[in-house]
C-alpha cells in the first residue's frame, strides 16, 4: 500500500475518528433512506401516486404539486408529468424545427387530396396537460401521451380534414384555415376527456409533389393572365364610361353656355329696344314740343300786334348790318321805315 493509504488507516485508527466514524455512516444512510422515500417534484411538474405493493393498489385520484412528497420505497412510485405548454413538430426540414428544440419531432404529414394529389405539410401542434390522473389511467405512464394519444391522432385527424381540400383550395386562405381549425376542434373534442388540452394547431408550410407543382404553377399562371385580361378591360370599359361622362359633361356646359349668351343677347336686345323706344317717345315729345311752339308762334304771329314782332325779327335779322344800300326810288325802290311794304314783300299774309 501507498503512504497516502497509509495515512488515511492511521487517522481512522485514531481514537477520535474512532467514535465520528459511526455518526458517519448513520448520517449517510440517513440522507440515502430520505432520498429515497422522498420525491421532488419541480414547479413545471405535477405528479400522481401509484401503489404497488399492498391492498389498494392502483393510481390515486390526487394529484401532487411541485415539493417533496413521501413515497414509500418498493410500494409506491410517484409519476410525473410537465405541465407547461408541449410542443409536436411535423416536418422533415431540420431548419423548420429550430437548433436545440427540446420538443418531441416527427415526420411531415403525407396528405391525399381530394383530386389525388399528394401533398406534405409542415405542422405543429401546441397541446398541454391539465389532468395527468386521466392521462395516466387511460394513456398510460411517461411519454405515451406522446406516442399513443398526440401524435396518431394528430396525423389521423390532420389527414381526414386536410384531405378534404383540393389542389386550389390549398391556395386560399380562408379554407386552410377553415380545415385547420376542424382539425383542432376535433383533436379538442377527443384528447379533452384523456386530460390533455390542444391549445393550437398550425399549418407552416405545404409541398406538392415536383410533377404537381410545376402544373399548378402553369395553371395559376394561366388563371393569372386570364385575371389580368379581365381586369384590363374591365379598366379600358371604365375609361370609356369616364370619357363618355367628361364628354356629356362638356356638351352640357356647352348648351348651358350658349343658352347663356342667347338670355343674354336677348336681355340686351331687350335692353337695345327699351332705350331705343324710349328715345323715340322722347325725341317725339320734343318734337311735338317744338311743333307746338311753333304754332303757338305763328299763332302769335297771326293775333294783334304781329307786325311788331315781325319788325322784331327782322331787326335781329339787320342786327349785324352795319350798311345796307337799297333803291328808296322807283318801283322796286324800298322804304325800310316803311314795315308794312316791307311785309308785302315777304308775303307776311301767307304766314
Amino acid at each position: 500500500m501507498n503512504k497516502a493509504g497509509d495515512r488515511v488507516i492511521s487517522i481512522l485508527k485514531q481514537p477520535r475518528m474512532r467514535v465520528l466514524w459511526p455518526l458517519g455512516v448513520l448520517l449517510l444512510g440517513g440522507l440515502f433512506f430520505y432520498n429515497l422515500c422522498t420525491v421532488y417534484v419541480r414547479p413545471y411538474e405535477m405528479g400522481v401516486k401509484q401503489v404497488i405493493l399492498g391492498g389498494e393498489k392502483g393510481i390515486r385520484e390526487g394529484v401532487y404539486g411541485p415539493g417533496l412528497h413521501w413515497v414509500t420505497p418498493g410500494a409506491e412510485r410517484m409519476h410525473l408529468f410537465p405541465t407547461d405548454l408541449q410542443v409536436l413538430e411535423m416536418a422533415d426540414n431540420a431548419a423548420e424545427v429550430g437548433v436545440g428544440a427540446d420538443h418531441r419531432v416527427v415526420r411531415a404529414i403525407k396528405i391525399q387530396t381530394s383530386e389525388g394529389y399528394t401533398v406534405s405539410a409542415d405542422v405543429t401542434v401546441l397541446y398541454r396537460i391539465e389532468d395527468p390522473y386521466r392521462v395516466i389511467t387511460q394513456i398510460g405512464p411517461g411519454r405515451l401521451y406522446e406516442d399513443s394519444a398526440v401524435i396518431p391522432r394528430g396525423e389521423q385527424v390532420l389527414r381526414r380534414t386536410l384531405g378534404e381540400l383540393d389542389a386550389d383550395d390549398f391556395y386560399k386562405g380562408d379554407q386552410r384555415d377553415k380545415a385547420v381549425a376542424q382539425a383542432q376542434k376535433l383533436l379538442i373534442e377527443e384528447l379533452t376527456p384523456k386530460g390533455i388540452k390542444v391549445t393550437h394547431v398550425l399549418l407552416r408550410q405545404y409541398r406538392y409533389d415536383s410533377r404537381y407543382q410545376q402544373a399548378i404553377e402553369q395553371r395559376k399562371i394561366q388563371d393569372q393572365s386570364v385575371f389580368k385580361n379581365q381586369a384590363e378591360a374591365a379598366a379600358a370599359q371604365a375609361e370609356a364610361e369616364k370619357n363618355r361622362i367628361i364628354a356629356e359633361g362638356e356638351a352640357t356646359v356647352q348648351v348651358e353656355l350658349a343658352r347663356g349668351n342667347a338670355e343674354v343677347a336677348k336681355l340686351n336686345s331687350g335692353a337695345d329696344l327699351y332705350r331705343r323706344t324710349k328715345a323715340a317717345e322722347g325725341d317725339l315729345v320734343v318734337k311735338l314740343a317744338r311743333a307746338k311752339g311753333i304754332e303757338l308762334e305763328n299763332a302769335a304771329l297771326r293775333g294783334g300786334g304781329s307786325e311788331n314782332m315781325v319788325g322784331l325779327k327782322m331787326a335781329d335779322v339787320l342786327g349785324g348790318t352795319q350798311v345796307i344800300v337799297v333803291p328808296t326810288d322807283g318801283a322796286g325802290g324800298v322804304n325800310p321805315l316803311d314795315l308794312n311794304a316791307a311785309l308785302k314783300r315777304f308775303d307776311v299774309k301767307g304766314m
